[in-house]
């Protein structure tokens, strides 16, 4: 009885650690592979923005959206966001900020900048975010890397040189340095979400409280403004931007965040004034200059180079337990 006894608490128990290495191998190209699903299709919407700068005021684009996405979202996240209530209101300054930013003010300035900026600039000028979100997580304790901060910093030389082939800071340009700044700030807040709302409660949670938040804007341009008329070349772009840019976009992003962390997925995002300005050529017609072609290699160098395979985000003097839950990022 004894040998037996012996045998079994020596024979090596198959535990989840065993499986860790496939996972961590996973982890980082799923990451990956939604930071840039998330950017093609934002690059849409800024073309769609463009697009309706005309037919559709800036703060109705906004509010239409949200209504849309709300609707997309909720047979996924209503009821898990029913079920997570009592966090929500635990935690519901720290929505309430999320959904200021990244919901109700982000998509608003963006709106705004397209009535006199052209999508390609506008694509331009949001490529600062990234900056400003390796900026965020450093200053919470992150490290970027030798590797992932050459990467950034030469994508944002290519985005500063096709700024230079024909950006300009005018009011619409002002406009996008805020919704950058907005923007970054919503994706460093991801790698802070309360760890009891999951993804789908989160994103349902945070278009509910960024729709009730353009309420009031939306009231006072209906009253000043007018509405619009709905017609195919104004409901089938607020369905692009509701479905496509909001419902799956940011679960794409919020999922890489959680993954690979926002200063990583920030040197993904470079690829969108590239995406913008061929989007806008197609589309909209807008002229893409030699400078826009010129400047796709070092872009794309810049991406491949900072998105490399290399140590995970793990915040300064984090013990394994905070390594285990950045790994696992399954409740996104």
């Amino acid at each position: 009885m004894a040998a037996v006894l012996h045998r079994t608490t020596a024979s090596p128990r198959p535990t989840l650690p065993a499986r860790l290495p496939s996972r961590r191998a996973a982890g980082p190209l799923l990451g990956l592979a939604c930071a840039a699903l998330a950017t093609v299709v934002w690059a849409g919407s800024f073309v769609t923005s463009r697009g309706l700068h005309d037919s559709v005021p800036p703060v109705q684009q906004a509010f239409w959206r949200w209504v849309v996405a709300l609707i997309a979202v909720a047979p996924f996240g209503a009821r898990p966001a029913w079920r997570a209530r009592a966090h929500v209101r635990r935690h519901g300054r720290y929505v309430l900020f999320a959904s200021l930013l990244g919901v109700a003010v982000y998509n608003t300035l963006v709106n705004q900048a397209g009535l006199t900026t052209p999508a390609a600039t506008m694509g331009m000028t949001m490529a600062a975010s990234p900056v400003l979100m390796a900026v965020c997580e450093r200053l919470t304790g992150i490290r970027l890397g030798a590797r992932r901060t050459a990467g950034l910093l030469v994508a944002c030389a290519g985005v500063t040189l096709l700024a230079g082939g024909g950006a300009d800071l005018s009011a619409g340009g002002l406009w996008m340095i805020g919704a950058a700044c907005c923007f970054a700030g919503y994706s460093a807040l991801l790698r802070r979400r309360p760890a009891e709302l999951g993804g789908a409660a989160f994103l349902f949670t945070t278009f509910l409280a960024g729709t009730v938040l353009l309420l009031p804007a939306q009231a006072f341009s209906l009253a000043v403004q007018g509405g619009f008329t709905p017609a195919p070349g104004t409901v089938l772009p607020l369905l692009y931007v509701g479905v496509a840019s909001s419902a799956v976009a940011f679960f794409a992003w919020n999922k890489a965040v959680a993954l690979i962390g926002a200063a990583r997925a920030g040197v993904v995002y470079h690829l969108q004034p590239v995406c913008v300005a061929l989007l806008s050529w197609a589309v909209l017609g807008e002229r893409t200059g030699r400078p826009q072609l010129l400047c796709l290699a070092l872009i794309l160098g810049g991406v491949a180079l900072g998105a490399g395979s290399g140590r995970r985000d793990v915040p300064h003097g984090a013990g394994p337990g905070s390594r285990a839950a950045v790994l696992r990022g399954d409740d996104v």
